[in-house]
Formats: C-alpha cells, sequence, structure tokens
C-alpha cells in the first residue's frame, strides 16, 4: 500500500530553493508572518522562524503532509489519552499531569499531585525534622528534567539546596556527599521500575553514608519516586513516603509527575504549580490551534525542511541565558530518543532522514568556540537562539544587553555573511551567509516560562514523529547497551576479541 505521506514529501522536495536575503525581499511582511507569541499570563514567549527558509510554498506543502499524515487524529490521540505508543501498546498521559487530557487521567494525577504536594509542604513545614539538603538519584529522564529546572529557577535563594546525581561513577555521588550533612538531608530515589541498576546502586551508596555518619534510621529519610511502589516497599522506603506516577508517563516526559518531587522542595509548590500552568498553556494551544498557526507544528515544519529536504545532520540549540545552560542537554534526549528511529510505527524502513543530532552551548561562550564552523564551516546546521528581555541578575544593566545585543547579531550574521577583509578579495574572510536560525525570545525565565518551554518541545518533537510516521515514545535502542552490560556481570559470554582484551584489561574479564 502507498504512503498516503509520499507524495506530500515529493512535492516539498521539488519547491524552489530561495535564500534567505531573496525571501526577505520578496516580501516586507516576513517577520510578522513567520512569527508567533504563546501568552502565559503576565508573561510570554516569542517564536521567530523568519531567518529560516520557511515560505509559504513550504508552509503549504507541510500542511498537505500534516493532513496526509493524520495529524489531527494523531493529536486527538495523544490527549484523548489512546495508544500512541505501538510497540509497547501505551498511552503517552504527559499532558493530563498539567491538567490536559483524558478526564479520569487529569483526576488521576491530581489526586497523586495532591499526595505530593502534602509530602512537600510536611517536609518544607518540619515534619521530618530539619531538612537543609536533597540527594536524589535518578538517570535519563529521572534526572535530566530535575537537573533543569532546579538549576534555572532555583539559583538565588532555593528553599532546599537539591544535588542531582545520575551518573554511577562515584565521583559524582561523592561530589553531593561533600556537599551535605547527613543528619539533615534527604534522599528521593527516582526509577520508573525501582530496579534501574546505576539509580539503585547510588541509592544504597548514599544509605550507607548516611548510616556511616551517624544517621539513625537512614531508610526513614528516603522518598521514593515511581510507576511500581510496590517495589519501592520491597525495598524498604516507608508506604508513607512513597510518590507514584502512572505507567503511561515516559521517563523523558516524568518531570510533571513525582519525578518533579526535588523541584518542588527546591521552589516551593506554588512555584511548582506555575511550572505545570506554564506548560499547559502550551498544551492548550498545541491542542485547539491548527495548521501554520499551531507554533509546535511549525517548528516541526522548520526541523523537517533542514533534516528532511536538506539533508542537515544536526541541529544546534544556544541559550543566551545561564539559567538555560543545561536546557540543549535536556533537548539531547527528547529529541534524539524519542525520534532517533530507522523503522516506521508501523515497523517499515524509514523513508529518509529521521532526528538530526541536537547539540549545543550557552552564550556567549559558544562564540568563542563553535561558532566558527557555524559561519564558514561546510555543514549546514539551522540554529534555535533562546535568550530572555529580563536579565538574571542585578548587575550593571550593560552585562545583559550585550548579552541579547550578541544573541540578536548571530542570528543576522548568520543569515547576512559577507567579507571582512579590506579589499573584499581575501577568502579566509568571507562569510557565505543564507544560514538559518529561529530565535525563541521569553519575557522572563520564570517557572511558568520554563514549563512552557519544555512543554513546546516535546510537542515539537511529537509533531515531527508524526509527519514522519514514527513512534517517538519507545527507546529500545537504549536497552542493549544494559543488556550487554548486564552479560558481562553475569559472566560466561563470549564478546569481539576487542571487548574481551578491553575486559581482561580492566580485570572484568
Amino acid at each position: 500500500m502507498t504512503d498516503p505521506r509520499a507524495a506530500a514529501w515529493n512535492d516539498l522536495a521539488n519547491l524552489p530553493v530561495p535564500t534567505l536575503a531573496e525571501l526577505f525581499a520578496a516580501d516586507p511582511e516576513r517577520v510578522e508572518k513567520l512569527s508567533g507569541r504563546i501568552e502565559l499570563g503576565e508573561t510570554g514567549v516569542l517564536f521567530d522562524w523568519s531567518k529560516t527558509h520557511l515560505d509559504e510554498g513550504l508552509l503549504a506543502g507541510f500542511e498537505g503532509l500534516a493532513e496526509a499524515a493524520d495529524f489531527a487524529a494523531m493529536r486527538d490521540k495523544l490527549f484523548g489519552g489512546e495508544v500512541v505508543n505501538p510497540t509497547e501498546g501505551r498511552a503517552a498521559e504527559h499532558s493530563a499531569l498539567r491538567g490536559v487530557g483524558r478526564d479520569d487521567s487529569v483526576e488521576e494525577a491530581n489526586a497523586l499531585r495532591d499526595r505530593m504536594e502534602a509530602l512537600v509542604r510536611a517536609i518544607h513545614d518540619g515534619a521530618l525534622g530539619e531538612v537543609k539538603h536533597l540527594i536524589h538519584v535518578g538517570i535519563g529522564g529521572s534526572a535530566l528534567g530535575p537537573s533543569l529546572a532546579v538549576d534555572a529557577l532555583a539559583r538565588d535563594f532555593p528553599l532546599c539546596d537539591v544535588h542531582v546525581v545520575s551518573n554511577i561513577d562515584g565521583q559524582a555521588l561523592e561530589e553531593a556527599f561533600k556537599a551535605c550533612d547527613p543528619q539533615t538531608t534527604l534522599l528521593a530515589v527516582a526509577s520508573k521500575t525501582f530496579t534501574t541498576i546505576e539509580t539503585m546502586t547510588n541509592a544504597a551508596s548514599a544509605l550507607a553514608w548516611m548510616e556511616q555518619n551517624g544517621v539513625s534510621d537512614p531508610s526513614g529519610r528516603v522518598i521514593a519516586l515511581t510507576a511500581y511502589p510496590e517495589k519501592a516497599v520491597e525495598w524498604g522506603v516507608d508506604e508513607t513516603r512513597i510518590l507514584p506516577f502512572a505507567e503511561s508517563v515516559g521517563g523523558r516526559y516524568s518531570l510533571w509527575s513525582s519525578i518533579g518531587f526535588p523541584i518542588a522542595m527546591a521552589i516551593g509548590w506554588e512555584e511548582f504549580e506555575s511550572f505545570l500552568d506554564g506548560a499547559a498553556k502550551v498544551d492548550e494551544h498545541f491542542r485547539d490551534t491548527d495548521g501554520r498557526d499551531n507554533l509546535c507544528l511549525r517548528a516541526a515544519f522548520a526541523d523537517l525542511t533542514y533534516a528532511r529536504l536538506r539533508k542537515a545532520e544536526t541541529r544546534a540549540v544556544f541559550a543566551y541565558d545561564e539559567r538555560l545552560g543545561q536546557f540543549p542537554d535536556y533537548l539531547q534526549q527528547l529529541e534524539m530518543e524519542s525520534n532517533g528511529k530507522s523503522v516506521t510505527a508501523e515497523g517499515l524502513p524509514v523513508d529518509g532522514p529521521t532526528a538530526p543530532i541536537t547539540w549545543g552551548g550557552v552564550g556567549t561562550d559558544a562564540q568563542h568556540a563553535v561558532f566558527q564552523l557555524l559561519h564558514q564551516g561546510t555543514h549546514l546546521v539551522p540554529v534555535d537562539f533562546i535568550a530572555s528581555i529580563a536579565p538574571g541578575d542585578s548587575l550593571d544593566p550593560a552585562h545583559h544587553a550585550i548579552l541579547l545585543t550578541n544573541c540578536f547579531a548571530q542570528g543576522a550574521a548568520l543569515m547576512a555573511g559577507g567579507n571582512m577583509s579590506a579589499d573584499g578579495k581575501d577568502p579566509a574572510r568571507q562569510f557565505p551567509g543564507n544560514r538559518p536560525s529561529a530565535t525563541i525570545l521569553c519575557d522572563d525565565i520564570d517557572a511558568a516560562t520554563l514549563g512552557a518551554l519544555i512543554a513546546f518541545h516535546e510537542h515539537r518533537t511529537f509533531a515531527s514523529a508524526v509527519l514522519m510516521g514514527i513512534n517517538p515514545f519507545d527507546q529500545f535502542g537504549v536497552e542493549l547497551g544494559k543488556k550487554m552490560a548486564k552479560d558481562i556481570e553475569a559472566g560466561g559470554v563470549v564478546f569481539d576479541p576487542s571487548t574481551t582484551a578491553l575486559l581482561e584489561k580492566a580485570e572484568l574479564g
């Protein structure tokens, strides 16, 4: 049977390819047409795609592709709590955790959130004694989201000093130990199955550290965050200190659930609710807006223009705000684990490139490192710039002015190009230009805005997956290496000569 999307892709591939300069010259209203804003109450976020190669032909073509891919129906399934992860037979109900989804799922999420709120407020009120520190152990989605949010939102006056530890390398855990007083430290163990070897090993070592330092009841200092509460009880966690979340919430989408416990501990419950509310505003926009006016879908149009039509292998994200320093790392998992697939949702080989490699950094540091390649290298790299109008510091306003000036100048320079040699003839000083970028400009980086940014990228990723016909919610590519590590530990398995030699050198064979 012919894929109904094939004709739409063919039409897109045959469109003309004007330069950015030509696109701006042809349409004086281009900035207005390719910009959009999501309001978050007192603040909001502006999205500007005018410096990408999106034009009327591409927008109309991608709207045709969305129709051929039955995008609206897939979106309805997502918010309706239906199966959208066919390989595992699961729904993906992270939006229900923000109050947008199937009624009974939202009701269940609210009940679990009320349970978490009660525990967070009780701890802040001293129910577990003096608590100054929290060591949160998890990995992947159980760590990246909490780490990003705590770093972004709790820099100045955290209600609790939170340390997120994911790496099984003991140095990571020891750094947390150095910063914490065991007598005033809680341990949060975040694992969907409560069996993840890295997390459970780190948790056991943290309990041993408490016991060795005179904590009389280390198990009483543990909060479990899991979809399998019975496993946490078996491990020895008090039932009243287990915060469950639904099986239908995938790991990289789980920071809205009880996995967000360390966020609430660091910034307080009211701010955590603002974080959820900001995400819910994006959920409503994504659910209720069609075609190119849907800003998450429009972002997917831009992404696929470069990944699919122009064969760009990477996408760069640069946060011109120190508070968002971990955002590129967070997006790496979200985008590459979701859409790094080689088969469709039906199990057939994909018909083109899927997820680009997501990478990035912090401005202006990155300008003095990787921007050489962006301006003069041979790779096509679409760039997202993220910035905030309001500064995150109280220093001389010149700091923030220079930061924003550099952010906007980089986008302008990538597009315009030029020649910096005196006579205009030195090829080493020539810049080709016509290099695409988008800008996401926030009024401020507060809890609601961060929630909105993350939800925007979740839906952007889902939209790209639907247009490509793949399942963004499984991640079997993560499992093979885990299995082989267990095989090594168990022994008796023959590996290739290189791996065998390395095991012998490290005295693990």
